[in-house]
């Protein structure tokens, strides 16, 4: 295929007829440029962002561009980086000027000039986001491949334009984006790049954690995000940010016993739950839902290797992962927490003999993310011997049969006291106290033993006898 194919039919949108009408009128030459561009070859829709380059003001050109759209969209300007941006039906659309950039070592931001094309293909983090389309009458879609990117594309490599020692160092987040974008796309990253990137891993001081944080995201949120966990963690990149998780890595032997590697077992792990679920969330408690092995790692003659009450450590970890991350600290954490925390809780209730009492316990703690947690649990299964596959999931199958008679019967996710606190210290004339608590626990505790079930008379009628025990005065019916 030649280099400068005509991508016409790329541009059947409106939209780029008035980018070019508005390049014309003000005699400059414009391009499409980097994500809509590759998207486009690769065949993965119609991207909504379209980033636009103009060999001149791009600031102007979007002023143009509005003037001429029937809906007029406001501008937004940003002097301080000579960009604009517009919003047009469904897509969002950035205007700059071609620029030149160099850097000083202790920032990622550029010093930016004014530039031609080729200089602003130069500065581009890979080859496959330096293509660009013409949007001007004469050449109308025509390809602009000076780093061979459209070859790149075909053979699925990550491949920076100009040296990537330069090109990671001046810039050290392209080296997460290097890694995101292998995992999203299913690329390889070159050879002398990947190297590059280990290379220059402690240059990843200059960058905010939360630029960082945006690329681990969309990382979690691939397909096959351990393709992009596992390179972060050959690179180096993965223990500056995460060391809770790179700590799970090796295998221990003592007397011939050993432990399974934790953290390819995790990576396993958040695969498994990619392919049933696209919630960040549930993808981080899976990442995550080990991270208090190593801590609590143990050998004993006896017993071998153990990690005791390694959930318990570990959701208290993700705390502290979240702050330093600057992770939200809010409900998506104590999600996370939770499902840490029981992350081997339905493991414990697999035997035929379990109890209700068990079953409705696990509901309770885990409320309405009972399913949650069965996905993740589910997920956890990374046997290779199929007879313990398939019995670990026939034992889960059974699991929800259990959780799903026990609710349907006792009704305890969400759990709500059928008396309430009011009732208490209206029944036995008291004021809020230690023992309205204590009331209220003990109703609780007597349902979810199955003690009594979880009904109104039944629960008032307890709360006299426990009242009753505690010498409250308990009213003459």
């Amino acid at each position: 295929m030649p280099k400068y194919h005509n991508y016409s039919k790329a541009l059947d949108h409106k939209i780029f007829r008035v980018i070019s009408e508005a390049a014309e009128a003000l005699s400059v030459d414009a391009y499409v440029i980097g994500g809509f561009v590759r998207d486009h070859i690769l065949e993965r829709g119609e991207p909504k962002d379209i980033d636009i380059v103009a060999i001149g003001s791009g600031i102007e050109l979007a002023k143009k561009v509005s003037e001429l759209l029937p809906d007029k969209p406001k501008v937004q300007v940003f002097k301080n980086f000579g960009t604009a941006m517009l919003r047009s039906e469904d897509h969002e659309i950035e205007f700059v000027g071609a620029r030149m950039e160099s850097y000083r070592s202790d920032s990622r931001k550029p010093i930016v000039e004014d530039g031609s094309l080729e200089d602003d293909q130069n500065r581009r983090d890979f080859t496959i986001n330096a293509l660009a389309l013409k949007l001007n009458k004469d050449g109308f879609g025509d390809l602009l491949d000076p780093f061979n990117g459209y070859d790149d594309l075909k053979q699925r490599i990550i491949r920076t334009p100009l040296d990537p020692d330069i090109t990671y160092s001046d810039d050290p987040l392209r080296m997460y984006r290097a890694i995101r974008f292998a995992s999203q796309l299913n690329f390889m990253i070159e050879a002398e790049s990947l190297k590059a990137i280990k290379r220059n891993k402690d240059r990843i001081k200059i960058i905010s954690k939360e630029r960082i944080l945006d690329e681990l995201n969309k990382i979690l949120l691939s397909d096959k995000p351990s393709k992009g966990l596992a390179l972060l963690f050959k690179t180096g990149l993965l223990k500056k940010i995460l060391p809770e998780l790179t700590a799970l890595q090796g295998i221990d032997e003592k007397d011939g016993q050993k432990h399974k590697d934790n953290f390819w077992h995790t990576l396993e792990v958040v695969d498994n739950i990619s392919e049933n679920t696209n919630d960040l969330w549930l993808r981080w408690a899976a990442l995550l839902h080990d991270i208090g092995k190593a801590p609590t790692k143990k050998f004993h003659k006896k017993i071998g290797w153990t990690f005791h009450g390694h959930e318990f450590v570990g959701a208290k970890m993700v705390f502290k992962l979240f702050k330093r991350l600057r992770l939200p600290l809010n409900d998506k954490m104590k999600f996370v927490q939770k499902m840490v925390l029981l992350s081997s809780r339905p493991i414990a209730i697999v035997d035929d003999n379990v109890t209700d009492s068990a079953v409705r316990r696990l509901v309770f703690d885990a409320g309405d993310h009972i399913e949650d947690l069965m996905i993740l649990c589910e997920a956890d299964i990374t046997t290779k011997n199929p007879k313990r596959f398939k019995k670990y999931h026939s034992n889960f199958k059974k699991v929800r049969e259990k959780i799903e008679e026990v609710e349907e019967r006792d009704h305890i996710r969400n759990f709500q006291p059928p008396v309430s606190g009011e009732e208490i210290m209206t029944t036995f004339g008291i004021k809020p106290s230690r023992e309205v608590g204590i009331i209220k626990d003990a109703i609780k505790e007597a349902i979810l033993e199955g003690e009594i079930p979880n009904q109104y008379e039944p629960a008032r009628d307890y709360m006299l006898k426990k009242g009753k025990d505690l010498g409250l005065k308990v009213p003459q019916e």
